[in-house]
C-alpha cells in the first residue's frame, strides 16, 4: 500500500505532558515499522513547537510542516490536545487528522456535558453535580463520593472521599487543576473499557473489553495508573449478554458525542448494566496502553491499527 508522510505530535503544556511523549514516540516508531515516512512535531511545556531534531520553529514553522502532510497524528492527552485543540488547528491548515473533530473532542473533555449527553441517549451516568469554587461550601454529602476536575486527563486532581473531613482537601486538589469539579456517588460496580473505531464507511469497530481490576483505593486514580498496582484483564470476564450491553452503551455514547476515529469509552459494570464514568478521545497510546491491547487481543497488532487509522483519516469527510 501507499506509503504516507505522516506528523505526529507529542508533548503539550498539560500535566501529561511526558505521557503524551511517549504515546507519541510509540505511534512514530509503529508507523515507521509499517512502511510510513514519520515527521515528529513535539509542543514543549511552554507551547514553543519544536521540529524532529528538537529545534524552535514555532506555531508558523509547525503549520508549514503540518501542510507537507498527508495526514497528523494528536497524541497531546488532557487540556490542549484532546479538547479538540489541536484537531481546530489541523482543520485550519486542512490537513487530515486521526481521532474526533473539534466538537466532539469538546465534549468528551468536559465530563459534566458529557454526562448530560449520554443520560440524553438512555446511557446511564453516576449521580452528581457541578461544583464550582463559589459554591463548594454547599457540598454536603452522607455517602461515599468521587471528587475530580470536569476536564482532565489521567485521574489528575480525582480523590475518593469516604468522610466529610476528606472533602476540603479532596476540592483543593480538583481545583488546582480545573476551576470546576464534579462530585459524584460512588458506583458499585466493575471497571470494565471499551474501544472504539469509527470507520469511514460508518461502521464501529469493538474488540474485546478489558476490566480494571483496582487496588485497595477502590478507584483507578494517578497514582494506580502508573505504579503498576491496577491489573488489567483482557478479554474482560463477562457474559456475552454484558458485552452485548457494553458494547451498545459505547457506540451510542461515541455517536451521540459526535466521535471520529479511535475513543475509549470507561464505564462501570454494575447488577442493573452499564454506568458511564468518562470518554477518551486521544487514550493513551503506547504498545501496552489500553487500547492496543483491547484491538491486540482481537488479533490487531499495534503497527497494523495505527496504519489503519491513518488510512481511514485520508479517505472520508468527517
Amino acid at each position: 500500500m501507499t506509503s504516507l508522510r505522516v506528523a505526529v505530535i507529542g508533548g503539550g503544556t498539560s500535566c501529561e505532558h511526558d505521557v503524551s511523549l511517549a504515546s507519541a514516540g510509540a505511534a512514530g516508531a509503529a508507523l515507521t515499522e509499517a512502511g510510513h515516512d514519520v515527521v515528529p512535531l513535539t509542543i514543549d511545556r511552554d507551547g514553543l513547537w519544536r521540529d524532529g531534531d528538537g529545534s524552535p520553529i514555532g506555531l508558523a514553522g509547525a503549520t508549514e510542516v503540518l501542510r507537507g502532510c498527508a495526514v497528523a497524528v494528536p497524541m497531546l492527552h488532557g487540556p490542549g490536545g484532546e479538547d479538540g485543540t489541536l484537531a481546530a488547528l489541523c482543520d485550519l491548515v486542512a490537513v487530515p487528522y486521526v481521532g474526533s473533530a473539534l466538537g466532539a473532542s469538546a465534549i468528551a473533555m468536559d465530563k459534566w456535558v458529557t454526562k448530560l449527553v449520554a443520560e440524553a441517549v438512555g446511557v446511564p451516568t453516576a449521580p452528581g453535580r457541578l461544583v464550582t469554587r463559589a459554591t463548594a461550601g454547599e457540598v454536603a454529602f452522607s455517602h461515599p463520593v468521587v471528587v475530580k476536575p470536569v476536564a482532565a486527563g489521567s485521574s489528575y486532581g480525582v480523590s475518593m472521599v469516604r468522610d466529610a473531613s476528606e472533602l476540603s482537601a479532596a476540592l483543593d486538589a480538583a481545583f488546582a487543576v480545573d476551576d470546576r469539579v464534579l462530585v459524584e456517588d460512588v458506583v458499585v460496580g466493575r471497571e470494565i473499557d471499551l474501544a472504539v473505531l469509527g470507520r469511514s464507511d460508518g461502521s464501529r469497530t469493538v474488540p474485546p473489553a478489558l476490566e480494571i481490576v483496582v487496588p485497595e483505593s477502590g478507584i483507578f486514580d494517578l497514582e494506580s495508573k502508573y505504579d503498576g498496582s491496577a491489573v488489567f484483564k483482557i478479554p474482560a470476564p463477562v457474559t456475552e449478554a454484558e458485552q452485548e450491553a457494553l458494547e451498545r452503551a459505547a457506540v451510542a455514547v461515541y455517536d451521540a458525542v459526535g466521535c471520529s476515529g479511535i475513543a475509549r469509552v470507561d464505564f462501570f459494570l454494575t447488577d442493573t448494566g452499564p454506568v458511564l464514568n468518562e470518554i477518551n478521545t486521544i487514550p493513551g497510546f503506547t504498545e501496552h496502553s489500553q487500547v492496543p491491547r483491547m484491538f491486540a487481543a482481537d488479533g490487531m497488532s499495534y503497527s497494523d491499527l495505527l496504519d489503519v487509522m491513518v488510512r481511514e483519516a485520508t479517505s472520508g469527510d468527517r
